[in-house]
């Protein structure tokens, strides 16, 4: 039985408690929380969520971890703005500033976890203050203003009604489900998340794959960068600050075993979705901010608790 709902909650257990808060947020708050706007506000809001949330998942489905995500965020996000800020054509400042540099950063991660063989915990906390304190340096802890406008307008503007950080979240999160799903990549992954000894054993480049993933990892964060300093209209020296909490958080409502090879990229989605409507629905009820900090610890604890009791179930244990 327990194996079962073990089953039956990794597939549908997130989707239902999104579906319920929405009913229960509906039931309260009716004329305004289920409007159009509010709706895609709650989508808008939670696309950065989205993205860096996709990105932690990889370290988290081989059991290790990437707290150094929302320094990569800021810094990427600070490298791009004073590029474009140099008179470097917009679209290369971004390449070069975002996406290439928050790959390269999660390069560096999952270059130093294999060759020093520490925990992930370790290699990205240090990483987290390291990246830090490059994008506080090379601010001079000030922002960046004077972007072009057209960066705002392409990157946080509209394609009809629906926002351009929402396109870019769903599109990366279609391409990495393809990538897990699909490819031997992505299988390979999983393996090396269940039993890498067993992945080693059975021909698998374990040492690769751990680098892959924290470049996933970076990737992801870097576009994050790009998205909120598109948003903001500025580079914060401090933006990102505590995402990796909300990231983590994301991944393990979503369904993501911290135990390894457990997890699926729409699970994580559902779950950055679960974490920006019950934003959204303390704010509408006018809760106190630092209460917002209080459900997400508690949402965490209880989604490992529940993902050990089944594990230990399902093994008859």
């Amino acid at each position: 039985m327990k194996k079962d709902l073990r089953y039956y909650w990794q597939r549908l257990g997130t989707l239902a408690i999104f579906v319920l808060l929405m009913i229960i947020m509906g039931i309260f708050s009716p004329q305004y929380f289920l409007s159009r706007n509010n709706i895609i506000q709650i989508f808008l809001q939670s696309s950065i969520n989205v993205l860096i949330a996709i990105g932690v998942f990889f370290p988290i489905l081989i059991a290790g971890i990437d707290l150094s995500v929302g320094s990569v965020l800021g810094l990427t996000g600070m490298v791009s703005a004073l590029l474009m800020a140099n008179g470097w054509d917009m679209w290369l400042a971004l390449l070069v500033g975002g996406v290439l540099l928050g790959a390269f950063l999660g390069l560096l991660n999952g270059t130093l976890v294999v060759a020093t063989k520490l925990h992930p915990f370790i290699i990205t906390l240090g990483s987290n203050m390291i990246f830090r304190g490059l994008t506080l340096t090379i601010s001079d802890a000030r922002p960046v203003y004077n972007l072009p406008r057209q960066f705002s307008r392409t990157i946080a503007g509209y394609v009809g009604a629906i926002p351009v950080p929402v396109i870019i979240a769903i599109s990366v999160a279609i391409i990495f489900a393809f990538v897990t799903k699909k490819t031997k990549l992505g299988r390979g992954i999983y393996a090396l998340g269940g039993n890498e000894e067993a992945a080693w054993l059975s021909g698998i480049n374990t040492k690769l794959l751990k680098v892959v993933v924290f470049v996933f990892s970076g990737l992801c964060a870097g576009m994050a960068g790009i998205v909120m300093t598109a948003r903001m209209g500025a580079a914060e020296p401090l933006a990102g600050t505590g995402y990796e909490s909300y990231a983590i958080a994301s991944a393990i409502i979503g369904g993501t075993s911290f135990f390894g090879g457990i997890g699926n990229i729409f699970g994580v989605v559902v779950g950055a979705l679960i974490i920006g409507l019950i934003n959204n629905a303390l704010n509408i009820l006018n809760v106190q901010t630092y209460m917002q900090q209080i459900v997400m610890g508690l949402l965490i604890v209880g989604s490992v608790t529940l993902d050990r009791l089944l594990a230990r179930g399902s093994k008859g244990e």
